[in-house]
């Protein structure tokens, strides 16, 4: 069993991580002394494959267990669907000290986790993740928050901790391939980032595919993966000193990509072809050099993910939604871009004629341009 501490001063706590973690629930709640109520929040797919499983761990440790179904889906990440776990909780009498479970991917994650931030002013939330992409990224942070549907993702949302992560590896048994796909976009991503032992290690794989990833492989993934990131929230929870702001490398375009395909292209897959177009823009500005622009496309090509645009995909429109990142600032956006395998910088996004050490719309769309698919004929 891997125990990762999430280190803040105000709100620290554990993730865990372990095979049959599942059945651990709820001594692992009853642990942090909660209320006696809790609504589980899932969908209909993941809950039909875990839910009672949950609900039978919880009640066993003494909970008064309630179940809360949402819609599966992105396109569901939306304000109606926090107003239907509100109802939830308000059914159910939830108390300042009940909880929220969420048990899913990261739409249901950051769905649960804004809920419980506002019911109440504040109760707490237990996330369970089920994804590979939740797992290693959106469960761990305490980012919550829902779309808007004019504007870029979670533009509506709150920094808000979970009391307790808890991750079961066992339960990706049933994760669809494309979902293991996204996941392994936000694995290289950390890779990239700050972790150049990892990137080697995803390098020197058989494969990266979900069939390819032995237990080994698996659980270097999940450990290294949430250690960066408990370490990276530790030290910046809020975004404050810009150290957080590097987890968003390959996403200013990707959510662009998310948003303009209506969440066609899901978020992981968006990241990589992101992370491919920050890599791109990387080499034109002379920041790090076109083997390890190279060697990233290698390792994401492994993991079954697009180097290429979805074919018919409208630049310009991609070009706009960049204007709405939620970290635009008097007009002015920044690039997370790399400097070699393991390191990136920030570097500013202004609307002008390409420079030196400036991202520009000539250069994205210049970039973007070398990603479209060639026609076939």
């Amino acid at each position: 069993m891997q125990s990762i501490q999430v280190a803040l001063t105000a709100n620290p706590y554990e993730i865990s991580i372990a095979s049959g973690n599942l059945e651990r629930l709820g001594a692992k709640c009853r642990a942090l002394s909660l209320g006696a109520k809790i609504v589980v929040v899932s969908n209909p797919t993941v809950f039909g494959h875990y839910g009672d499983r949950v609900i039978a761990t919880l009640k066993q440790a003494g909970f008064e267990v309630s179940y809360c179904e949402l819609p599966d889906g992105e396109q569901y990440k939306t304000l109606n669907s926090i107003a239907k776990i509100y109802d939830c909780a308000l059914e159910s009498h939830l108390e300042r000290s009940s909880t929220l479970v969420a048990l899913g991917g990261g739409v249901i994650g950051d769905m649960t986790g804004f809920a419980a931030a506002t019911w109440l002013r504040g109760i707490n939330v237990v996330q369970v993740p089920t994804t590979l992409l939740a797992m290693v990224d959106s469960s761990i942070g305490g980012k919550t928050g829902v779309n808007h549907p004019q504007g870029d993702k979670n533009l509506i949302g709150a920094f808000y901790q979970p009391r307790l992560v808890l991750t079961d590896p066992d339960v990706l048994a049933t994760l669809k391939p494309r979902e293991f796909r996204a996941g392994m976009a936000e694995v290289i991503k950390y890779a990239i980032i700050g972790d150049d032992e990892l990137f080697d290690r995803l390098e020197r794989a058989d494969g990266l595919k979900q069939s390819d990833v032995d237990a080994e492989l698996l659980s270097t993934i999940l450990t290294r993966s949430a250690s960066a990131k408990a370490e990276i929230v530790s030290k910046d929870e809020h975004e404050l000193i810009g150290l957080r702001a590097t987890l968003n490398y390959g996403h200013t375009i990707g959510h662009a990509i998310e948003s303009v395909t209506t969440y066609q292209v899901n978020h992981g897959e968006a990241v990589a072809m992101g992370m491919v177009a920050a890599g791109k823009l990387a080499v034109e500005l002379k920041l790090w050099t076109q083997q390890d622009a190279q060697r990233q496309a290698d390792v994401i090509r492994q993991a079954d993910l697009s180097l290429t645009l979805p074919p018919g995909i409208d630049l310009d429109r991609i070009i706009a939604a960049l204007k709405s990142d939620k970290k635009v600032k008097a007009g002015k956006g920044v690039f997370i871009l790399p400097t070699r395998i393991g390191a990136t910088k920030t570097v500013g996004y202004e609307v002008s004629n390409i420079t030196q050490d400036l991202v520009s719309d000539p250069l994205i769309n210049q970039v973007l341009t070398a990603m479209l698919p060639i026609p076939t004929t």
